[in-house]
C-alpha cells in the first residue's frame, strides 16, 4: 500500500512539474508559426502565462493581411487531459457584418482526452447562444442556434429541424 501512495505521489509531482515547465508561449509561438502558413496572422498586445494557462489581450486576427476580427481576450487553460480556449468580446470587421453576427460575448473550445476526436463549441452574443461540435472523425462542424434572434443574415446558410435552427459544414 505504501509502494502504490509513492508512485502516485511521484506521478502527480510530475504532472505538476510538467504543467508548471511547459513552454506556454513557445507553444503559441509555434501555433503562430502554423497559421502563417495559412496566411493567418494574430497581432496581441501582451500576453500573460500561469501554471495552468495562457492569455492574449487585445488580439487583432488578420487574414491576407486582411484584418478579420479583434479579440479583447483568448485564455487559453490546459491541465494536458482537458484543454479549454475561451474567446472574450469577439467582434469581426465591419465588412462582415452582412455575413456573420459581429459581436460574440464569449465563444468556448473545449478539448478532453476522454473525447479525443471531438471538440465542444459553445457561444453567447448578438445571435442569442448556441451549442456544437467539431468532429474530427467525420470532419464535420454542427452549430445548434438556441435562440433565433439577430440571424437573419445566417439564416440562408441554415438549415431548421424540430429543435431549431443549425448549421453544419465539413472541411
Amino acid at each position: 500500500m505504501q509502494m502504490v501512495k509513492k508512485i502516485f505521489i511521484a506521478l502527480a509531482v510530475i504532472w505538476f512539474a510538467v504543467l508548471l515547465f511547459m513552454p506556454k508561449q513557445a507553444m503559441y509561438y509555434k501555433l503562430e508559426q502554423e497559421l502563417a502558413k495559412h496566411a493567418i496572422k494574430i497581432n496581441e498586445k501582451s500576453m500573460d502565462e500561469g501554471i495552468f494557462s495562457f492569455t492574449l489581450h487585445q488580439a487583432d486576427i488578420y487574414a491576407k493581411g486582411i484584418k478579420l476580427a479583434s479579440v479583447e481576450k483568448v485564455h487559453f487553460f490546459t491541465v494536458l487531459f482537458y484543454t479549454k480556449v475561451t474567446l472574450e468580446k469577439l467582434t469581426l470587421d465591419d465588412s462582415l457584418k452582412n455575413i456573420a453576427p459581429t459581436h460574440t460575448k464569449e465563444a468556448t473550445l473545449i478539448y478532453a482526452i476522454w473525447n479525443p476526436l471531438n471538440i465542444s463549441v459553445e457561444a453567447e452574443g448578438s445571435f442569442g447562444g448556441l451549442n456544437g461540435a467539431v468532429s474530427l472523425a467525420d470532419k464535420t462542424l454542427h452549430l445548434d442556434f438556441n435562440e433565433s434572434k439577430g440571424i437573419e443574415m445566417l439564416k440562408p446558410k441554415l438549415k431548421q429541424s424540430e429543435k431549431g435552427w443549425y448549421y453544419e459544414t465539413s472541411f
